[in-house]
């Protein structure tokens, strides 16, 4: 059963998680694979410039599929080392894709999101929730361990000790929590989630796309490097950003009093 719709326009990709039913479980033999194509094809196509990630239903997405854990089917059957293969051969593939994203990445998080669903908004850029959206990485509730990269993710989110005690406690947090613990930027009335991402996805695809995956990929190596080398990447990065025509069009939109119109050239 195929896990997502993928809808392209005016720049914007929108990913809708949508197995409604299960409230988007995930795990399902392939999901690694769909996910993983979808997200190459994203990077591949340079009119792109930013994705929305939301689920179908009312659930962002209720995170790994406890029915086939408890059965021992799918990625959850076979001995410990199917099981490990499993993540690495299907899950983490899930996980891989979104975080491989060049371009911004914004969740809009229109129900729970739990589990693996809570670190799928996670890798977003930004995020943005419903009202109705609750959060939790309730892992040791079911006896097991965050499998999907979690304790790497969300510490990075909300800083470790509240990770902590979100993954030690099992507790899930409504929607203004998670943005007093900045874990979201922003909480809208749920009828109006996908009216202010797609707003947010146009603003964001307006400018310049070029310089716009390079941005990503600065903040993303910043994470990991010394403050010399961000300044080595940022000089190389920016000579090329120089020589290109949408960074004519930008000076001469500035000084004209007018919005750019980028090309990506």
């Amino acid at each position: 059963m195929s896990l997502l719709t993928v809808t392209t326009a005016n720049h914007v990709t929108t990913l809708t998680l949508d197995r409604p039913d299960s409230m988007n479980a995930l795990g399902a033999d392939g999901d690694g694979a769909e996910f993983e194509a979808a997200c190459n094809a994203i990077n591949a196509d340079t009119d792109v410039r930013c994705v929305i990630l939301t689920g179908a239903g009312r659930a962002f997405s209720a995170g790994g599929d406890v029915k086939a854990m408890r059965e021992r089917t799918g990625n959850f059957g076979g001995a410990p080392i199917d099981i490990a293969n499993g993540y690495r051969t299907n899950i983490h593939r899930i996980l891989r894709g979104l975080y491989g994203l060049q371009v911004p990445l914004i969740a809009a998080i229109n129900g729970p999101a739990i589990g693996l669903g809570c670190d799928l908004a996670c890798l977003a850029d930004i995020r943005i929730a419903s009202d109705r959206a609750k959060f939790g990485v309730t892992f040791l509730k079911l006896g097991i361990i965050p499998g999907d990269g979690g304790t790497w993710i969300l510490p990075r989110v909300i800083g470790e000790a509240r990770a902590a005690e979100l993954f030690y406690t099992g507790d899930v947090i409504d929607a203004a929590t998670a943005a007093e613990w900045g874990l979201v930027s922003r909480v809208i009335e749920s009828d109006r989630l996908m009216d202010e991402a797609g707003a947010m996805a146009a603003k964001i695809a307006a400018m310049p796309p070029h310089s716009l995956r390079q941005t990503k990929n600065l903040l993303r190596q910043g994470r990991s490097i010394s403050y010399d080398t961000a300044l080595e990447m940022a000089a190389n990065t920016q000579a090329l950003m120089h020589h290109t025509e949408d960074h004519i069009e930008g000076i001469d939109a500035l000084l004209e009093k007018r919005a750019g119109v980028f090309k990506g050239r």
